[in-house]
């Protein structure tokens, strides 16, 4: 086909391509493929790029074209006597039919008459619409005024499509043949001195090339890096937090969560159904927290009723890493002599959730727990702000709420720029003595804590307004390759 072209060139001055398609019966885009490749072997054709702007029918203008305007088909519905408006309009594109007909005088509505009737206003019409629609469909919409083709396109029954073709012309280096050239110098040719006559492909030095394959960093696993690093700089030592499936005594129960807690029920927790109980718990301590759940301590009246081992014994899949903080500090109790320490974790937590663009089933939380003496609210405040500082945001606000264990508790609010609100991304609080003092530590000794959302703080950081983007089935891989290295914010 690319001789073909050649050929027909060498017998005429010039030819476009959209002739070229015409004659050989081929796809313009086609014919624009094989131009490419005569190009590709140097100057042997000149190719000027032209455009051209055609109208057509769009598929309602075919319709009028084959079966006449919708106010002609309305005037010619209407008999001498006349017909209702109701009965007229229940014929199909009635509306436009019968304003149009109103607005060019072919048909009146007479009042007099109850219901009002419909009638012919002149005797014949003439169909202009449908002759001008004739016209372009055969190729003269040049035979149209700019008024008529206005009109024409409002009511969407024409539209302008841009044809690009190229005007092809006589090279420098025009020849009937086309030689294949060489991509490579090889050793042979400089060996033979072949390379002397032999013509080179032009190298492409815009041309990115085959990218290496490799490995790529999630986003969240590059948050979860940054969150673990500040914690690090913070003095915060890791916890352990290999351990998925959790017994609802440590996840619940430690946590001086009522065993009938709406969060508890199967419709917020994924419960295990093999191995369905857990039996190896701390029977002194278990006693303890039966206690203060059913008949107070420390205190506090408790909330009695009568606690159940059965219920306790339960397994699950963690539905938050406080249940890590609960095993860490029952620990931390059971030393002679208290030490302050500062924890942190960040792993997956399971909740039976109801899927939308800012909650899934299976996210990451951060956890954070700081044992020391005489601790407030004001420290817990504090550790946020400069935490969230060091992250790069700065706009947060803080709501009372209530946790069962703990008391003061918060909920921290971020906002967020793609969704243009604000958006929770944690809960805090100061651990209750009807938690901590069943595990031993000392009276006067406050714990802080708080849970964070992973997935949220990277949304509002990549520009994610839906977390099924970054997390779930439906995540496209070509954005975790695309996500830059690391993020410049200053």
């Amino acid at each position: 086909m690319a001789e073909k072209i050649l050929k027909y060139l060498s017998e005429n001055e010039e030819v476009n391509t959209l002739k070229l398609a015409e004659k050989f019966q081929e796809d313009h885009q086609k014919i624009i493929g094989f131009l490419k490749s005569i190009q590709a072997n140097g100057d042997l054709v000149i190719a000027e790029p032209v455009s051209q702007k055609n109208i057509e029918l769009t598929e309602e203008g075919k319709l009028v074209a084959n079966q006449g305007s919708h106010e002609a088909n309305i005037f010619n519905v209407v008999p001498k006597e006349g017909i209702s408006q109701a009965d007229l309009m229940k014929l199909p594109n009635a509306k436009v039919g019968f304003s149009k007909a109103m607005s060019n005088g072919w048909v009146l509505v007479d009042k007099i008459v109850n219901p009002p009737l419909v009638k012919r206003k002149v005797p014949e019409i003439k169909d202009s619409v449908q002759e001008h629609l004739k016209l372009v469909d055969a190729g003269k919409s040049s035979e149209l005024t700019e008024k008529d083709k206005a009109e024409y396109k409002k009511r969407k029954l024409i539209q302008e499509s841009l044809i690009k073709s190229f005007v092809l012309k006589k090279g420098p280096d025009f020849s009937l043949t086309l030689n294949k050239l060489e991509t490579d110098l090889t050793s042979e040719m400089l060996a033979n001195g072949t390379w002397k006559t032999s013509k080179f492909k032009e190298y492409n030095f815009d041309a990115l090339g085959v990218p290496p394959s490799s490995g790529f960093l999630h986003p969240l696993l590059k948050v979860r890096a940054e969150f673990r690093q500040i914690f690090l700089e913070m003095g915060f030592s890791e916890m352990p937090t290999n351990n998925y499936i959790e017994s609802s005594f440590w996840n619940f129960d430690a946590l001086f969560q009522p065993q009938q807690h709406p969060a508890r029920d199967a419709h917020d927790t994924f419960f295990i159904s093999d191995p369905q109980f857990s039996y190896k718990f701390p029977e002194s301590y278990v006693e303890k927290v039966k206690t203060v759940h059913s008949k107070g301590g420390y205190g506090s009246q408790g909330y009695g009723y009568d606690w159940k081992l059965e219920e306790a014994q339960k397994n699950l899949l963690r539905t938050h890493t406080t249940a890590v903080s609960s095993r860490m500090l029952y620990q931390l109790g059971q030393q002679k002599e208290f030490k302050p320490i500062k924890l942190f974790s960040i792993d997956r937590v399971f909740r039976n959730e109801t899927l939308d663009a800012t909650h899934l089933a299976e996210f990451h939380q951060v956890e954070g727990v700081i044992a020391d003496y005489h601790l407030s609210l004001g420290d817990l405040i504090g550790v946020f702000s400069e935490f969230f500082k060091k992250l790069g945001i700065t706009e947060l606000e803080f709501k009372p709420a209530y946790n069962p264990y703990t008391e003061p508790s918060m909920e921290i609010f971020c906002f967020h720029p793609g969704l243009k609100k604000w958006i929770e991304i944690g809960n805090s609080g100061i651990f209750r003595p009807e938690m901590l003092s069943p595990m031993g530590l000392p009276k006067d000794v406050t714990v802080i804590a708080w849970g964070l959302s992973l997935e949220r703080p990277t949304m509002i950081k990549y520009g994610f307004n839906n977390i099924r983007d970054l997390v779930g089935p439906k995540v496209d891989l070509e954005m975790v390759q695309r996500s830059p290295i690391c993020r410049l914010t200053k």
